[in-house]
């Protein structure tokens, strides 16, 4: 069965947003193009990572002689988006992802593949060290670099949002507090 492909050439919308309450929030990365629209969940650190990465793309592109890309420094504010995620539709939870920069187009390119554990089990009992598993879709994002480098800001802003840190221990602090570590281990003594 060929791979169903939801292909975002130039997105009118591309952002990271949750739902939930902090300490158990839902990451989305969130697509639209017209009245189409995809959402697929993430992991936080999956979000995190995503945008440190297209940060660290985008940075190198731009230190380039002359800036040839010309990749914003920081968020153009005509591109900044802090409204909440549209309605939530959840197309897969994304396991694998991959990130690049495609030179023909000048755009970041993200790919989401769909989180399978009958294909993680289907690779650990292959003894073909060659298996390819054909997921049965996949988001790919194509964005132009200011899209991109707003992108990277809002999810960086929106992974932060969580819960704060205890200053003591660095553990998450829950709307009901916590048990700090590290007091408990003075008391220990």
């Amino acid at each position: 069965m060929p791979t169903i492909v939801h292909e975002f050439t130039w997105p009118d919308r591309v952002v990271v947003g949750t739902i939930g309450h902090p300490g158990s929030r839902t990451f989305y990365l969130q697509v639209r193009t017209g009245p189409q629209i995809v959402s697929v969940a993430l992991e936080k650190e999956q979000s995190a990572l995503l945008a440190e990465k297209i940060d660290e793309i985008l940075d190198e592109l731009m230190s380039a002689e002359g800036n040839p890309f010309s990749v914003p420094a920081q968020t153009p504010v005509e591109l900044v988006d802090n409204d909440p995620l549209e309605p939530v539709d959840e197309q897969f939870r994304t396991g694998a992802m991959s990130l690049g920069w495609d030179p023909s187009t000048l755009q970041i390119v993200i790919e989401a593949f769909p989180f399978s554990e009958s294909d993680v089990e289907e690779a650990i009992e292959s003894d073909d060290e060659t298996l390819v598993i054909d997921p049965p879709e996949m988001l790919v994002i194509r964005a132009p670099v200011g899209t991109a480098r707003a992108f990277a800001k809002r999810t960086r802003e929106i992974v932060g949002a969580g819960r704060p840190l205890c200053p003591l221990c660095g553990a998450p602090i829950d709307a009901g507090g916590h048990i700090c570590a590290a007091l408990t281990d003075l008391s220990d003594d």
